[in-house]
């Protein structure tokens, strides 16, 4: 039987939490599941909600908690976010964001162009950069304001 793409990424969730000598405990496996089947980037108030379903007796502390160290060992990202809460991305892929800023939506999408930013010369020389991710600030589809 030919694996699907979720089992795919959760079995490399699996070997980075073991690389990471990070126990795999059901709470952390539903976790991170909530996160791969999410159509948005999540806040921990989202995943808390949705994993008390199943963990009713798990607290808000642990789900953040556990976001934080998953993006510790990089199988999440931190989205950026301007004044909101923490949302959480999945994707771990090079991918840029566009930040709704009427409805918070935010919104992957790439482009070439920006992987070949070059990066100023008082940064590379104090800074070692390991990624590019350029957010938009916008309106998305649904808000864009008719004309």
């Amino acid at each position: 039987m030919q694996k699907t793409g979720s089992d795919r990424r959760e079995q490399l969730f699996i070997e980075t939490c073991r690389r990471h000598q990070l126990k795999i405990t059901p709470q952390r496996v539903a976790i991170y599941r909530i996160l791969i089947q999410s159509k948005q980037h999540p806040t921990a108030d989202l995943v808390f909600r949705a994993v008390k379903n199943e963990f009713p007796n798990i607290s808000f502390d642990t789900v953040n908690r556990t976001l934080s160290t998953f993006a510790d060992i990089g199988v999440v990202d931190v989205v950026e976010v301007f004044g909101g809460p923490k949302r959480f991305d999945p994707d771990i892929t090079d991918h840029h964001h566009l930040h709704c800023v009427a409805c918070g939506r935010i919104i992957d999408f790439e482009y070439e162009g920006y992987a070949l930013l070059e990066i100023p010369k008082a940064i590379a020389t104090t800074f070692k950069v390991i990624s590019r991710r350029v957010v938009l600030k916008g309106f998305c589809d649904t808000c864009t304001p008719k004309q």
